[in-house]
């Protein structure tokens, strides 16, 4: 699908969030900072965007993102921990998962 606004990945910064629309739904996966890594805590595809590749390339958008910017990523999300493990090109900006305290 080529490039357009309402398929491109922004960074929603006041929402800390990275978004991706297609007409009127937003697919979005929401982040906090932790220290020089960028952690991806939930991701969410509306039921309308599911099995369209939505999720995908909001994930790879964000993390040439986080890359672009020269941060890691922390996957806290199950969906995002997953998209890495089979994309082994971001393997190199992932950092493992803290356990929980």
């Amino acid at each position: 699908m080529p490039e357009s606004p309402d398929n491109t990945v922004t960074d929603n910064a006041a929402r800390s969030r990275y978004e991706l629309a297609a007409g009127d739904a937003i697919a979005f996966i929401e982040h906090v900072g932790e220290g020089d890594a960028v952690a991806f805590v939930h991701t969410e595809v509306p039921e309308a965007m599911e099995g369209k590749g939505i999720g995908s390339r909001l994930v790879k958008g964000a993390l040439d993102d986080v890359r672009r910017r020269g941060l890691k990523v922390v996957p806290r999300c199950p969906f995002v921990r997953e998209y890495i493990a089979r994309h082994p090109e971001y393997q190199d900006i992932a950092q493992p998962v803290p356990e929980e305290q």
